[in-house]
């Protein structure tokens, strides 16, 4: 059978070469080549092959039932997005749960993206609208559905969901990434985080609260233990920095499962320039007017990070004394 493959894909490949087709030479080639190729061949094998190649051309004379189901044909008129959606948006309380935002929020967002997100209609057949489009990924990232319920709730086929979230999301990541996701370059802007997580979380000259997160995945192809995590996993790690709103000011996707918290954010670009002085944070300054000593300002992590003079992390043990104690509240609390 190995030496049946070879003439055949050879057969194929020149088959389907576009600059012989239109030629004479490409048929006589063709004729000889077959010729000479059942020539060498046994009658098992002659038989092996007339059934493969017969299996091959029924499958391409089958038609398809349908060009479109006819459930996905009255999407229009019966999916979730025409018969629901605008009965919640008379329920600024329902509609949250539903798509995590309210009915405003999600209307100034399609605003922003839907020259983006629309599609023209093509061959009489009216395309899926930007707020369609908008309000499956929104779903999606909300709930955690699977495209198959997805596909029955919003009477859409499970590729074309597939296609439409992959889309949309970045979309989402281009239009508003650089207004929305961005580190504070100047001092002030640093200085008012620090406020805001001393007045919410009582921890003073707190710039942001840092971690990593295992997303799951399929093992991707070739590539051993990397992607497998201390959990018994596999996955790739989002590495974020919030600020006391759980707002995301940094955010880097992709880093190996198998690597832990501390090693990856000294590849980040946000390590280095926290090192070299270039981001810009505030000097150190006293806590309160009665002190003296100047406490520099501080990102905060778990235990799985490694100290530094603007990265405090939990204190390590069991046993403890009280200020110790405190301060693992406290810090904490800010992350």
């Amino acid at each position: 059978m190995s030496y049946l493959a070879v003439p055949i894909g050879s057969l194929r490949s020149l088959a389907s070469s576009a600059s012989y087709k239109s030629s004479r030479l490409y048929v006589r080639m063709v004729i000889t080549s077959a010729f000479t190729l059942l020539s060498s061949m046994d009658e098992d094998e002659i038989l092996i092959m007339y059934y493969f190649l017969k299996r091959r051309k029924m499958k391409q004379e089958m038609k398809r039932k349908y060009w479109v189901h006819p459930m996905l044909m009255k999407r229009i008129p019966l999916g979730l997005c025409q018969s629901y959606i605008e009965e919640l948006k008379s329920d600024d309380g329902k509609f949250y749960e539903y798509l995590r935002m309210t009915v405003s929020t999600f209307d100034s967002l399609l605003a922003r993206l839907a020259d983006n997100l629309r599609r023209e209609n093509i061959h009489f057949r009216n395309c899926i609208s930007a707020e369609e489009r908008l309000v499956i990924t929104l779903r999606y990232l909300a709930s955690g559905c699977s495209f198959k319920q997805m596909h029955y709730n919003f009477r859409v086929g499970m590729s074309t969901i597939s296609k439409i979230i992959k889309e949309t999301c970045s979309v989402i990541w281009s239009v508003l990434s650089a207004e929305y996701l961005k580190l504070p370059n100047i001092e002030e802007e640093w200085k008012a985080i620090a406020e805001a997580f001393k007045t919410k979380a009582n921890f003073p000259h707190c710039l942001g609260a840092l971690d990593g997160k295992h997303i799951r995945i399929t093992k991707p192809i070739n590539s051993g233990s990397m992607f497998f995590n201390y959990k018994d996993y596999f996955s790739f790690i989002l590495f974020a920095i919030v600020d006391s709103d759980y707002r995301f000011i940094y955010v880097s996707i992709g880093s190996y499962g198998k690597e832990c918290d501390s090693s990856i954010l000294k590849q980040y670009n946000f390590w280095k320039k926290l090192n070299d002085g270039t981001l810009n944070i505030p000097r150190p300054t006293p806590l309160h007017e009665n002190m003296q000593e100047e406490i520099p300002y501080v990102f905060v992590g778990d235990e799985a990070f490694t100290l530094s003079q603007n990265l405090l992390r939990p204190y390590g043990g069991t046993h403890l004394d009280n200020k110790k104690k405190i301060f693992n509240y406290r810090l904490s609390r800010a992350r």
